[in-house]
């Protein structure tokens, strides 16, 4: 479940934050938990004036577990960048979000595409990119992004999720596989 930012969540995102498994990857990086309202403060002010997406990733209990964000929107495009906190990592959290926010983003703001950069170092993301049905390898397709992401070094693979094709699967009805067996 999604819901917008607000600043009383912090100080418990802030932990989730800090576990040495997250902090790396993530964009919004912050130090301290001061830090992290000031840069929590920031985003829900840049969102007021529509230059990006933020909304926190809760869990079934209603209690904030990470945050989805669509940052650099550009000719109705953006990128994504998603973390949730280690206790909470494979339980299928990121998928659902996900899909909720693409929902969102492309049903009901009607953007066209979403740009995934993701360090090939960071194993967890690469295989949660490979695992969306509807995210196609970009290196060779959009190659100035590519470039521009990579252009103090070649680390991160790029990845896009068009509105067609994210639509085009969501109509596909899900095969059970014990059915075709």
């Amino acid at each position: 479940m999604l819901k917008m930012r607000e600043l009383h969540e912090v100080p418990v995102l802030f932990d989730l934050l800090s576990h040495p498994s997250v902090f790396p990857f993530v964009r919004q990086r912050a130090e301290t938990s001061d830090e992290f309202y000031f840069v929590t403060k920031q985003t829900i002010e840049a969102e007021e004036r529509g230059e990006l997406i933020s909304r926190t990733i809760l869990d079934e209990y209603y209690q904030p577990i990470g945050t989805i964000n669509l940052f650099d929107i550009q000719e109705n495009h953006g990128f994504l960048a998603t973390w949730i906190g280690e206790p909470y990592f494979g339980r299928g959290y990121n998928k659902q979000a996900k899909e909720q926010f693409f929902d969102e983003l492309f049903l009901r703001l009607g953007l066209e595409g979403i740009f995934m950069k993701v360090r090939r170092s960071n194993i967890r993301s690469l295989k949660a990119a490979l695992k969306l049905p509807y995210a196609g390898l970009a290196n060779e397709t959009h190659p100035d992004i590519y470039k521009k992401i990579n252009q103090d070094e070649d680390v991160y693979d790029l990845f896009v999720i068009t509105r067609s094709l994210y639509t085009a699967h969501q109509a596909v009805p899900a095969v059970d596989e014990e059915e075709v067996s």
